[in-house]
């Protein structure tokens, strides 16, 4: 019985549900089992909507606009 090898890659389906993906050079041509699982969104853009959702209405609140670009001095990179 053959071993089988797992090659995780990552592919894009257009609107025509045509499939791509790019593989390594050590992938030989031929068939292959395919099986789809859909990326789920990363961690920082749920914590990214969850704050904007929860701090919407303090942060649009005026009195949180404490500083303005005349504000503090600028940053010496160089350092």
């Amino acid at each position: 019985m053959a071993v089988m090898k797992i090659i995780d890659v990552i592919g894009n389906i257009d609107a025509q549900r045509h499939l791509t993906a790019d593989v390594s050079d050590d992938v030989s041509p031929g068939p292959v089992r395919i099986a789809v699982l859909p990326l789920e969104e990363a961690a920082e853009d749920r914590w990214t909507r969850f704050v904007a959702g929860e701090w919407s209405q303090e942060l649009a609140d005026p009195r949180q606009d404490l500083y303005t670009l005349e504000d503090g001095y600028p940053i010496d990179i160089a350092r």
